[in-house]
């Protein structure tokens, strides 16, 4: 299977780049994925389709990129010193307003990536598996400053129970993904799960050596 194309960006500045996510994902807020057309992110945003397919190959890409575009910066850039710290400024970087749009946002998505296999696709090669490297190293720093035993089996296991949380909260009752019951579930779970307190700012090394 030919995984998703190079980016195709020397013809289009940053601003404009940004424009155009913000139109998808205003699009896909109001249609959803599958009445999203090419025709349609044209008209919105003043361009010619032939661009749209020359940047970006196709909408499966398009949408990917944007949906990754609007995510507020990279996990490998958080480092406070501790896992607790890390894993609570992960969640608290969009404001719950933010996060409800997302949420719904993603919900939508669910079912068009499981019915597309090129959206699937692109969402694996340019969202989910970059995120998720970040996210193991994340989780390596924890272990060499000594937070987490390398053998927990659990550390396999965190990026399921954050998009549980994350996914499943509207679903069993019927709110929104929040900062405080995000870090709160950290604290009641992610962490008890990899061994490390969920009170203070830092953990010792014997949290991992128990």
């Amino acid at each position: 299977m030919a995984s998703v194309a190079a980016p195709r960006r020397s013809r289009i500045t940053p601003e404009r780049e940004a424009e155009l996510y913000e139109a998808v994902l205003d699009l896909l807020r109001e249609v959803g994925y599958d009445a999203l057309t090419m025709d349609a992110v044209a008209a919105r945003t003043r361009s010619s389709k032939a661009t749209l397919y020359r940047q970006w190959g196709g909408k499966p890409e398009l949408v990917a990129r944007a949906i990754r575009h609007s995510k507020p910066g990279r996990v490998a850039d958080v480092d406070t010193g501790s896992l607790r710290g890390d894993l609570r400024a992960l969640v608290t970087r969009e404001d719950d307003c933010s996060m409800e749009r997302n949420s719904a946002l993603m919900r939508g998505l669910v079912m068009a990536v499981h019915n597309n296999p090129d959206l699937l696709r692109a969402f694996k090669e340019l969202l989910i598996e970059p995120e998720l490297e970040e996210l193991r190293g994340v989780l390596r720093r924890a272990v060499d400053r000594g937070e987490i035993r390398a053998d927990n089996p659990a550390l396999d296991f965190v990026v399921h129970m954050m998009l549980g949380a994350f996914a499943t909260r509207a679903l069993i009752e019927d709110r929104p993904p929040t900062q405080d019951f995000l870090t709160s579930y950290i604290d009641a779970v992610v962490l008890p799960a990899l061994g490390v307190p969920s009170t203070g700012t830092t953990a010792g090394p014997s949290a991992g050596t128990h």
